[in-house]
C-alpha cells in the first residue's frame, strides 16, 4: 500500500463509495497504517471532529423537526380541537398555541408569565391548555381540580383556577384545594365531587394518550402551528417563532 498523507487518506475514505474503499480487502498491516494515519490526522486537527459533531447535531435536529411536524399533522384534530380543553386568548386567532402543563413543574411556572404576556400583547393568538400531570400525586390532584372546575364552572373559573394552581406554593391536598375553591368563589363541594368522576378521568386519559403518540415526556411542551417546542422557551424566543410562522 502506497503511503498517503493523512488528510488524503481521510478524504479518500469519506469520498469513495463503499465498494471502492474496502478496509476488509486490506492486509492487516495496511489497515493498521490507515488507522494510524487517521488517528494522527484527527489528533493534529481536532476541529474536524467538532465540525463533524456539528453536522451530526444539525441533521438530528432537522430529523426531529420533521418528525414533530409529521406528528402534529397526524394528530391535529386532537391537538387543536379536542372539545374538552380550555381555550383562551383570541378564539379566532391566526395562530394556536397549545401547552401541555403540569402545575408542579418549575419550568411551567416560569413559562406562565411569558405565555400570558405573549397572548395578551399579541392579541391574535388562540391558547389551548392540556393538563398533563407527570410529577406525582400532587400534580394529579391539581390537574383533576382544574378539569373539574372547567366542567362545573366554565372557562372563566378555569382560568382563575389555572392561574392560582400554577403559582400555588404549598402542598396540594383535597383540603387545600377545597380552600382554594372557596377563595376563588367557586362551588367547592361540586368541584371536589367531580374530581374523581369518569368525565375527568376521560380528559386526563385522552391527554396522556395524545402525549404518548406525540412522544411528549416532559413539561412544558408547546405546539405552535405545525411546530413542537419541547421545554421552556423565553418570551422573545416564542415571539420569534410566532413571527416566523406568520411570515411563512
Amino acid at each position: 500500500m502506497t503511503r498517503l498523507p493523512a488528510a488524503a487518506l481521510l478524504s479518500l475514505g469519506l469520498a469513495l463509495p463503499a465498494q471502492a474503499f474496502d478496509l476488509a480487502a486490506m492486509s492487516e498491516a495496511e489497515r493498521e497504517m490507515f488507522r494510524a494515519e487517521v488517528r494522527s490526522y484527527l489528533m493534529e486537527n481536532p476541529e474536524v471532529l467538532m465540525e463533524a459533531i456539528g453536522v451530526l447535531e444539525q441533521r438530528q435536529a432537522e430529523a426531529q423537526t420533521a418528525n414533530d411536524e409529521a406528528l402534529v399533522r397526524v394528530n391535529a384534530a386532537e391537538i387543536f380541537e379536542d372539545g374538552h380543553s380550555w381555550v383562551g386568548g383570541n378564539p379566532e386567532g391566526d395562530i394556536t398555541l397549545v401547552e401541555f402543563v403540569d402545575y408542579r413543574c418549575g419550568y411551567c411556572r416560569r413559562a406562565h408569565d411569558d405565555v400570558a404576556e405573549l397572548v395578551s400583547s399579541d392579541g391574535n393568538i388562540r391558547l389551548v391548555m392540556k393538563e398533563f400531570p407527570i410529577l406525582g400525586d400532587q400534580s394529579v390532584l391539581s390537574a383533576r381540580f382544574a378539569v373539574a372546575t372547567l366542567q362545573i364552572a366554565g372557562p372563566d373559573a378555569y382560568e382563575r383556577a389555572h392561574d392560582a394552581l400554577i403559582t400555588f406554593r404549598g402542598n396540594i391536598t383535597e383540603e387545600s384545594l377545597a380552600q382554594l375553591a372557596a377563595t376563588l368563589g367557586l362551588d367547592g363541594a361540586a368541584i371536589m365531587g367531580r374530581m374523581n368522576s369518569p368525565e375527568v378521568d376521560a380528559v386526563l386519559a385522552a391527554n396522556q394518550s395524545l402525549a404518548q403518540r406525540m412522544q411528549i415526556s416532559g413539561t412544558p411542551t408547546f405546539i405552535v402551528g405545525p411546530q413542537m417546542l419541547r421545554g421552556y422557551m423565553p418570551l422573545e424566543g416564542m415571539r420569534q417563532v410566532v413571527a416566523g410562522l406568520r411570515e411563512n
